[in-house]
């Protein structure tokens, strides 16, 4: 009887331990989802504080056709209309089609080229002919702290529109479509700029060490392969998600056109028949450029926004309407990661002036080096050009002493010259008989 009690101890004793484990993974996993300061590209989207809780809800939207739940608080029309709302939110449409577009195609990134170069996703572009599809490509950045904003299709009065990607300091709103690469509908996870350089996320990019040196590890929310990727927003069958506030602050800051290097690389796709649906079926022979495009040196940096003081709003807003805690959590959090941020741009400022100052250091004295070896080398070569005048200013003395040898040996052969003229006289006087 004991046996069974201790067994029945036991199984219960493992049921709680199961339970609880489970218990605690749920509740890390509900506080990673409700975390936004635990993700470094958040600060890829304008500064807005009502996002600050809605972030990590955002990170995961439905993409099902129609409504989802997740939206209705966003201001979603659950009616059967269409056209209750205007999906480019004041902007124009670059251009209009008479059909949607085909689903998004599935592939492979082609790895980075080095460091500060920014994804921009592949599209279809529509043509009479029919919609053909311009390759995704990396593009270098065109400024410090550049962010790029994605195209998109949308419906409205009984067609689609194109409104056109943008650069800019923050992401704005490029439909809910999820690109893949860290666009996933809302924000962009695909890195973040930080300490003068563009940080890429190794879980959603094809990182190659070898060029690009600055990258971190967040593993973020993936499609299936198998799924059907909607390339349009709203209409029957389209994305239903509307603009967040963050979004739409962006779409509001200043920022740049696209530059002319995507522009061609838009319009070699449309001179190529084999990027046309209608002749690939949706599987285009080039889906990624594999050079990177270039930046037009002529794109000026919009100036950086200041940070709003959001505190006094929060504070009359919670005194107004019993401000809930989880929200007061989230905004503690947002601000320490921001005072965080600021502090390790502090740090990171800080030792670029020390290595500035080191290799400033180096330089003279690789200069002063420079210098010693020159003075050096010129007074080698001034000994080497006064050796010949000192040896000329030696040899006079000895060609003085060759020069005056002759004398003597005249003066030594004179007495013998004259000794054998006077023999020759005394001849010439007294001759032989």
């Amino acid at each position: 009887m004991s046996h069974f009690l201790r067994l029945e101890r036991f199984s219960l004793l493992s049921l709680a331990i199961v339970l609880s484990t489970a218990g605690c993974h749920a509740k890390t996993n509900q506080a990673d989802a409700q975390d936004p300061a635990a993700d470094p590209a958040a600060v890829n989207l304008a500064p807005d504080s009502n996002d600050s809780a809605q972030y990590a809800s955002a990170i995961a939207p439905s993409y099902q056709q129609g409504p989802s739940p997740q939206d209705q608080s966003y201001g979603n029309d659950q009616s059967n209309g269409q056209d209750s709302y205007d999906p480019g939110y004041g902007q124009q449409p670059a251009e209009y089609a008479s059909e949607p577009p085909p689903p998004l195609p599935y592939y492979d990134q082609p790895p980075t080229p080095g460091d500060d170069y920014i994804w921009t996703p592949g599209y279809w572009a529509w043509t009479p002919e029919g919609f053909y599809w311009v390759p995704g490509a990396w593009v270098e950045a065109p400024y410090e702290g550049a962010l790029w904003t994605p195209g998109y299709w949308g419906y409205w009065h009984n067609r689609y529109g194109f409104y056109r990607g943008y650069w800019g300091r923050h992401v704005g709103y490029y439909g809910g479509i999820d690109y893949g690469f860290g666009y996933i509908g809302f924000g962009y996870e695909g890195g973040y700029w930080g300490g003068g350089h563009f940080n890429y996320n190794r879980s959603v990019n094809n990182f190659n060490g070898s060029y690009a040196h600055y990258g971190y590890d967040r593993p973020i929310r993936r499609e299936s392969r198998d799924s059907i990727r909607v390339s349009f927003n709203g209409g029957s069958g389209g994305i239903q998600m509307r603009a967040r506030s963050a979004e739409l602050n962006a779409l509001r800051e200043p920022h740049s056109a696209p530059m002319a290097t995507q522009m061609q690389n838009e319009r070699s796709a449309g001179t190529n028949r084999a990027q046309f649906a209608n002749v690939n079926h949706g599987r285009p022979a080039s889906v990624a450029v594999n050079r990177p495009l270039a930046a037009d040196r002529n794109v000026r940096a919009p100036a950086a926004q200041p940070m709003r003081n959001q505190q006094a709003p929060q504070q009359e807003q919670q005194q107004r309407q019993g401000y809930p805690e989880q929200q007061r959590q989230a905004d503690q959090q947002q601000q320490q990661r921001q005072a965080g941020q600021q502090q390790e741009q502090q740090r990171q400022n800080a030792q670029q002036q020390q290595q500035r100052q080191a290799d400033q250091q180096q330089q003279q004295r690789q200069a002063g080096q420079q210098q010693e070896q020159q003075r050096q080398n010129a007074q080698k070569q001034q000994q080497r050009q006064q050796a010949p005048q000192q040896q000329q200013r030696q040899a006079p003395p000895q060609q003085q002493q060759r020069q005056q040898a002759p004398p003597q040996q005249q003066r030594q052969a004179a007495p013998q010259q004259q000794q054998r003229q006077d023999s020759h006289q005394k001849n010439d006087e007294h001759p032989k008989t």
